[in-house]
């Protein structure tokens, strides 16, 4: 394929991702990676079997793949990703096509599977190193090398921020909404709003941006939208025993029905919890929050 085309189409994937990244929270479909994103009128896959995908009239892929229980080997850390050669000749299509993808510094798509048919997604990746010798190559998610001049430093210090912000959104935040709201069997765990995921969110119990705010559902929580502002402005706390108080202040005012029914009536309630006890609020973990209401709330 001539190489401005490839350029045109990879770029126009990357554009299209952004925009379903908006409406799908960051959970692609086997069925819209495979039959939506059109180039000039015509399909083109995004994702396919094996998992280092090179469409027809391709030269070099246009993605790589792990599913869930992927015997390829891949590990995402400090934004670099571990990706195996396709199983046999290491000199077949794909692998050749991977390091074609090296050689050129041909931007990719990484599609992680979370369950089967569900698939999280991070663009551009660009191969960075290739190893025949142990079958795999390596990967950067973003990366900037300093050529040892301040203005470079610079850059590179914006460019970090960058992607961490962006590896956060892309490939940690949809996983963690996922998973939080099918713990929750897609309900708020406050007021029991269901049927309505897209006035949800999966609120961090400690921030993320803490060393201890992973992105684990047992630091998460399935809140409505004005619930999720409440807990995070401190109007509404939550006690290690899994009570929900609502401050003071709030309390005494006096309002419409969203302030009566919306925040005034959650106070003294339980919290709503998934059914699996290995993925309830960690108490400890609400205990630091609980402090942090009191000291607001006060």
């Amino acid at each position: 394929m001539d190489k401005s085309l490839d350029y045109q189409i990879r770029v126009a994937a990357f554009k299209w991702l952004s925009d379903r990244f908006a409406v799908n929270n960051g959970i692609f479909t086997w069925q819209e990676l495979t039959t939506e994103f059109i180039f000039n009128g015509k399909v083109i896959k995004l994702i396919w079997q094996p998992g280092i995908w090179i469409p027809k009239g391709f030269d070099i892929p246009i993605s790589i793949t792990t599913s869930p229980n992927s015997p390829y080997a891949r590990r995402l850390q400090n934004y670099v990703l571990k990706y195996s050669y396709r199983r046999g000749d290491i000199n077949q299509r794909d692998n050749i096509g991977l390091r074609e993808a090296f050689t050129n510094q041909t931007p990719l798509i990484y599609f992680e599977g979370i369950v089967p048919g569900k698939y999280k997604a991070m663009w551009p990746v660009i191969i960075t190193d290739d190893n025949p010798s142990e079958k795999f190559v390596t990967a950067n998610v973003g990366q900037m090398y300093s050529v040892g001049t301040e203005e470079m430093a610079v850059r590179e210090i914006i460019y970090k921020e960058y992607v961490e912000t962006m590896v956060r959104t892309r490939i940690h935040q949809p996983e963690f909404r996922y998973r939080v709201l099918t713990a929750y069997q897609e309900e708020c765990a406050l007021c029991g709003l269901k049927r309505h995921p897209e006035l949800l969110d999966a609120a961090h119990i400690i921030a993320d941006s803490d060393p201890d705010g992973k992105p684990e559902v047992p630091n998460g929580l399935s809140l409505c939208k004005i619930h999720h502002v409440s807990y995070d402005k401190k109007i509404i706390g939550i006690t290690p025993d899994y009570e929900i108080k609502v401050s003071d202040k709030v309390m005494k005012e006096k309002d419409g029905p969203m302030l009566t029914y919306g925040l005034q009536s959650m106070n003294g309630r339980k919290l709503i919890l998934p059914s699996k006890k290995s993925d309830h609020p960690d108490r400890d973990k609400l205990k630091r929050r609980w402090d942090e209401f009191i000291e607001f709330a006060v």
